[in-house]
């Protein structure tokens, strides 16, 4: 399909009355909105009528709609999951994002096994395991695997071992020299020796799932009663060490509050909102104690209703997460509520119950999640008022400055060399005022010989655009023997020069020439090379240092010149770049790199003397001569380099 000749009204026109996906593009073909729909004709048909109940953010994205597409499915449960796939894919930016993509950790007992183990791991598997989790702090479960390992002596080992562990009639006295150092140190019962039996291994990890379960009271008498018998003994040092085991169990044990929730698994989701900021607290309850809590952060949430957040956080999370509670307790009804259930409960394997209490226990633990999580916004409002001060205070800012509206990509351009060999530039991207790491790009210059800025970034930008186009037009693949291109079809709304009038003119031919209209700011820079002021239409203007505005240019500056340098530096650690030392007869390619190592710059290297040369590793007197009487003996020829 031509995405120039898309007509939205007859497209609307095919939409079949189906259940499925709707995908809204932009005209830079980036993926700005996923949905769902029981019937899609009348859902996307929505969007482009006329009403005075759309919210402004819903109007805002329908203007950026250049062409939209579909998936048709069998049920609405498959275009609930097929949704999900496609926002958590693409992260549009009209969707309700979580902004939060974790992990956990999980106490995993390999009860399958005749010698189990307890371990740490971040995946469930459908095996005869037991799994306990998760957790929200790795550090907590490798300490309380730890003192399980201890206090019952479990192996840590990842061997495997038959139930009959006896073999070659080899005496447990014979393999004495075979056990590990947990063995000696009492701290494991050494099945590999044979001298314990599968059975009697199994009552220590059953001693192990008691704790797991929160049935801490036997262990803490058990120890109770040995560091006082050890005392009365008069063995101290070993009472000390129960007693030190003592500790550590009802420190673990504290961490885990009993709550009356009738031993089940359950998750208790709550939200607290300011504004566009909106934190979601997740309790974690695990056989009736809450063993651990959470909380994630949404964006895109302006003008969207509790209801849907909500639902969009559960999607987006449990999607996610290997494991899924019996009971998922939520503080408002949502749309879906039955359909995410049943989608839930075929992740699980079994029935998945979501709650809205009104009163009792459950509604009590759901105030608390939610008193939880406006206690931390609370704490991050001011954290992310000066986030956004940082990055969309400061586009504001610059918008203003420039009398430019609508600005959200920026590009920005280097270029690096030594002393005018081998030049490289590079290209940082910042979205939103925020770095784009993924669409950086690196140029190694071709067409360029010496210290020539200017023609080297006419080259960078002329590949950069003309791929661009290339890449907005093609119906195939990359042309033979160009650049990566693939994200050079997005085109910026600001484009940022290091450096003023001179930069500014190079950027402009090379847009004018391919018949481009972006607009083209200059970073000029002072004696210290640090901004002053920004070039913009023929005119310096003057940014006040003070200004989030000004910090975000010095840092885009800062950051494409960093980009540059390190590119530039790998390649001479790779020994693709030729330096002025390679001209020095001579000196070979160990005593170059030992001269770079040793010096910051050529420059350096030119105001050495010959005492300070012959110093550098694997350079002696007459190497440091011959680097010396280079720079030297023709001292014009080279002040240029």
């Amino acid at each position: 399909m031509d995405k120039a000749l898309f007509d939205i009204e007859e497209e609307l026109k095919k939409i079949p009355a189906k259940p499925g996906v709707y995908i809204m593009h932009d005209k830079d073909d980036s993926i700005i909105y996923v949905g769902k729909a029981v019937i899609l004709k009348n859902r996307v048909r929505s969007y482009f009528r006329e009403s005075t109940n759309k919210t402004m953010k819903i109007r805002t994205m329908v203007s950026k709609i250049a062409w939209f597409e579909y998936v048709v499915t069998d049920s609405e449960l498959e275009a609930l999951v097929l949704e999900n796939n496609l926002i958590k894919e693409n992260q549009p930016k009209y969707n309700t994002l979580l902004k939060d993509d974790k992990t956990y950790p999980y106490i995993k007992v390999t009860t399958g096994e005749d010698y189990p183990r307890i371990f740490l791991t971040r995946k469930i598997r459908k095996d005869n395991a037991k799994y306990y989790g998760p957790y929200t702090s790795a550090g907590a479960v490798r300490d309380t695997i730890e003192l399980l390992c201890k206090v019952y002596k479990i192996r840590t080992c990842s061997r495997r071992y038959d139930a009959d562990i006896y073999d070659g009639g080899k005496t447990a006295e014979d393999k004495l020299g075979e056990a590990c150092l947990y063995y000696h140190l009492h701290q494991c019962t050494a099945p590999c020796l044979g001298v314990v039996s599968s059975e009697e291994y199994r009552k220590s990890i059953r001693g192990a799932l008691d704790f797991l379960n929160g049935n801490y009271r036997p262990l803490i008498n058990e120890l109770t009663e040995k560091m006082n018998e050890q005392s009365e003994a008069l063995e101290f040092e070993e009472a000390a060490k129960t007693r030190d085991l003592l500790e550590s169990v009802r420190a673990v044990a504290q961490k885990q509050k009993i709550t009356d929730t009738g031993g089940e698994d359950k998750d208790i989701v709550a939200m607290a909102r300011e504004g566009d900021s909106v934190i979601i607290q997740v309790f974690f309850i695990r056989d009736g104690k809450i063993i651990g809590r959470e909380h994630y952060y949404m964006k895109h949430t302006e003008q969207t209703e509790d209801d849907e957040i909500i639902h969009n956080f559960v999607m987006q999370f449990y999607a996610g997460t290997p494991y899924i509670p019996k009971e998922l307790i939520i503080p408002v009804n949502t749309e879906d509520m039955e359909l995410t259930a049943q989608w839930l409960s075929e992740k699980k394997g079994s029935r998945v119950k979501i709650t809205v209490p009104v009163k009792g226990m459950k509604e009590k633990l759901v105030e608390l999640a939610e008193k939880n999580a406006q206690i931390i916004l609370r704490q991050d409002i001011e954290k992310v008022k000066r986030n956004k001060a940082r990055t969309e205070g400061a586009m504001n800012e610059l918008m203003e400055l420039l009398d430019l509206d609508g600005i959200n990509r920026m590009e920005a351009y280097d270029i690096s060399n030594i002393s005018g060999y081998d030049p490289v530039g590079s290209m940082v991207v910042y979205e939103d005022g925020r770095p784009k790491k993924n669409d950086y790009r690196k140029f190694r210059i071709k067409s360029v010989e010496g210290p020539n800025d200017y023609a080297s970034m006419n080259e960078v930008l002329t590949r950069r655009f003309v791929h661009g186009l290339f890449e907005r037009t093609k119906e195939g693949g990359s042309p033979e023997g160009s650049i990566k291109a693939d994200k050079f079809a997005k085109f910026p709304d600001l484009i940022l020069m290091d450096g003023g009038r001179g930069q500014v003119n190079i950027a402009k031919e090379v847009l004018d020439d391919l018949g481009l209209d972006i607009p083209v700011c200059g970073m000029v820079k002072d004696d210290n090379h640090r901004t002053r002021g920004l070039y913009y239409n023929n005119v310096e203007i003057p940014i006040s240092k003070n200004s989030e505005a000004f910090k975000l240019i010095t840092r885009v500056q800062d950051e494409a010149h960093r980009f540059a340098i390190e590119f530039h530096r790998s390649l001479r650690s790779k020994g693709q770049v030729h330096s002025i030392l390679d001209d020095i007869e001579g000196i070979g390619k160990t005593r170059r790199r030992a001269l770079m190592k040793s010096f910051d710059s050529i420059e350096d290297i030119k105001n050495a003397d010959i005492e300070t040369l012959a110093k550098v590793p694997s350079m002696d007197k007459r190497s440091a001569e011959k680097v010396y009487e280079f720079f030297h003996k023709e001292e014009n020829e080279y002040n240029g380099h």
